[in-house]
């Protein structure tokens, strides 16, 4: 046998490669225009670009109205589930750690009388105070859950179509109304006070020209929700049997016992089944209708008297496919509505939410997580060119557009608040989320729940420079802005300082020892004034928000960090420096313009010779404006 040689001829060689070539060329052409195409698309409402979002925690903002405070009967269902000591509305004033009288009765510690605590926060409080958080300069209002339940949190929901009734003027009428209804008939649902009351809180928040979105929590419902009732009552005979993870049901003669699955255990909150398309039929349809009750109220396709958006709850517990089905019905009722989830988590892990068609953003904790280990960590912390190498593939992860509506947050209800987390630099990483989230809180004693010094609050203004100038939306957690302290939940949900109360000194510590020396607890005005200064700052400059970014000065040794907010017509740059001394900085500029100092009394600083020269004192920075820029 003769072995057959299959090699090509020259000819026949020539066209094979040329045609391989085209091939792969035009694959490379391919590749490139869909990384055009990635990078050009922009799916992200314009608005969310341009606001500084201001969150919060209802029950925790305001008493407005004191006649609808919560009641014992109002909370049966939340944990502890104790309904038999004694219990009141927790005194709005009060010293956080120490132990009123009623609750010393029924001889639990802190942490079990923290979660029974009510301070009687309400939707009339939040409408007393809008002239303040327009005042701040603040554009967008993200509300945690506002849904019906008996939780101070409120993600333990009862239902989804009603505003809680102790957040409204009538909670006894409110919840005779809601008996009248077939909850999930959407014919039937009437308005409640409570509801009303929302409607006008969002109409008052669109004629100051903010917008306000609220959080869906879509994973589970609460132990009260009208539909777990009726499993827990009707068992397989209830409608409602395929909503929830059921494990066994009530049977003497197998001897089982009624069993369902809580989200990660907590049997407070019942999951919503979910098959390969995500949450089962019964539930879906439920979520969209009341999706469209609060986005378009009057059912009449205008969407300025309902919500401009959503934050989604646990986000990645519920699979891709009902997200984006979800989407479509969101931004079918109102294009310019924003999606923003919950998902703490890395970047790989963020990437399949943020292509176009499930949300718009996420609230970015890992831009917290960078600016921890960079300006609050000091033992530990990482380089300069190690920040801005980190920031640089943040930016650069998603589509660019969505990189401008990221909520860019230095704390949240889920975190101890900003300033105790500088208090406690070096101590845990808060990239090591799930590791460390109970050593950030108050159990831990190690964790210093004390006052902060006024060197720790320069650490923060300094932050903020950055915060305020960075690409990406500007989020400021209720309180930040006066000064607020505290550990991780439940100890970042303190009552709000308000000016005209006088508050009582935190003299008694987690362990219920004394203090050697008591924290005043009060505004802290200088504090405030910076924050409106800097935000006034982003919103009077456009560039801050829609401009391109470059680095400009990655100085390791000095600390200091230098960038440029650019547009055709503009120019901003910012540096700042995180170290112990004053840094003279030498930046290399194109022209040989004046630059206006926007942070430190309108200073002029020289470009002659095309270089900027300046002294930027400690823990400190400067927003350079350029006068005339071309």
């Amino acid at each position: 046998m003769h072995l057959i040689s299959h090699s090509p001829q020259p000819a026949l060689l020539k066209t094979i490669l040329t045609i391989s070539l085209l091939l792969f060329m035009n694959n490379i052409t391919t590749t490139a225009q869909m990384k055009t195409q990635h990078s050009n698309l922009d799916f992200v409402p314009q608005w969310a670009k341009e606001v500084v979002w201001y969150q919060i925690f209802p029950e925790r903002f305001c008493n407005g109205d004191s006649k609808n405070d919560p009641t014992l009967e109002s909370i049966k269902g939340s944990w502890p589930h104790d309904s038999k000591s004694n219990w009141q509305v927790h005194p709005w004033i009060s010293d956080w750690y120490e132990l009123q009288p009623y609750e010393k009765t029924n001889g639990k510690d802190i942490w079990y009388n923290l979660q029974r605590r009510r301070y009687g926060g309400d939707l009339q409080g939040i409408i007393n105070k809008l002239d303040y958080i327009k005042d701040l300069g603040i554009g967008a209002i993200y509300l945690n859950p506002v849904f019906e339940a008996p939780s101070l949190h409120k993600y333990d929901a009862a239902t989804y179509h009603h505003i809680d009734p102790n957040f409204g003027p009538n909670p006894e009428g409110d919840r005779k109304l809601i008996q009248s209804e077939n909850p999930d008939d959407p014919k039937t649902w009437l308005w409640t006070e409570a509801d009303k009351l929302f409607l006008k809180l969002v109409d008052e928040v669109h004629k100051r020209g903010m917008k306000i979105i609220i959080d869906g929590v879509f994973n589970h419902m609460g132990i009260n929700s009208w539909a777990f009732n009726d499993v827990q009552l009707n068992q397989q005979n209830s409608k409602y049997k395929d909503w929830f993870v059921v494990k066994s049901w009530n049977d003497k003669v197998k001897g089982t016992k009624f069993e369902y699955e809580g989200w990660f255990g907590v049997k407070e909150l019942p999951e919503l089944r979910e098959d390969e398309n995500g949450i089962v039929d019964g539930p879906k349809k439920y979520i969209f209708d009341i999706t469209k009750r609060w986005m378009d109220p009057n059912d009449d396709g205008n969407t300025n008297d309902g919500i401009d958006g959503w934050r989604l709850d646990v986000a990645y517990c519920v699979k891709h496919q009902f997200w984006k089905e979800w989407r479509n019905v969101v931004k079918s009722i109102n294009p310019e509505a924003y999606l923003t989830a919950e998902i703490i988590d890395s970047v790989a892990a963020n990437k399949p939410y943020l292509e176009g068609d499930e949300f718009d953003a996420v609230m970015n904790y890992n831009f917290l997580f960078s600016t921890a280990e960079y300006f609050i960590d000091e033992k530990t912390s990482i380089s300069t060119s190690e920040f801005d190498k980190g920031l640089e593939e943040l930016r650069n992860a998603y589509p660019e557009s969505v990189a401008y509506g990221m909520m860019n947050l230095y704390g949240s209800h889920d975190t101890q608040r900003i300033l105790s987390h500088i208090v406690n630099k070096d101590k845990y990483k808060i990239r090591k989320w799930g590791q460390n989230f109970d050593n950030f809180k108050g159990t831990n004693t190690k964790y210093d729940t004390r006052k902060p010094k006024q060197d720790e609050i320069d650490k923060l203004k300094m932050m903020l420079i950055f915060q305020m100038t960075y690409v990406g939306a500007p989020y400021v957690y209720y309180g930040d802005e006066v000064g607020m302290w505290g550990a991780n939940d439940p100890c970042s949900r303190k009552p709000m300082l308000w000016e005209d109360l006088v508050y009582e000194n935190e003299k008694v510590k987690p362990d219920q020892s004394l203090k050697t020396i008591e924290d005043e607890n009060k505004i802290n005005s200088e504090l405030l004034e910076f924050y409106k200064k800097l935000i006034k700052i982003r919103n009077d400059n456009k560039v801050l928000s829609t401009g391109n970014f470059k680095t400009l000065l990655v100085d390791d040794k000095k600390g200091v960090y230098a960038f440029a907010r650019e547009t055709d017509s503009t120019q901003i740059i910012v540096i700042i420096n995180k170290g112990k001394e004053a840094a003279a900085i030498n930046l290399p500029v194109d022209h040989n313009e004046y630059y206006t100092d926007l942070l430190n009394n309108n200073e002029f600083i020289s470009a002659e010779g095309k270089k900027i020269e300046c002294k930027i004192a400690p823990v400190n920075g400067r927003i350079l404006i350029k006068d005339y820029y071309k």
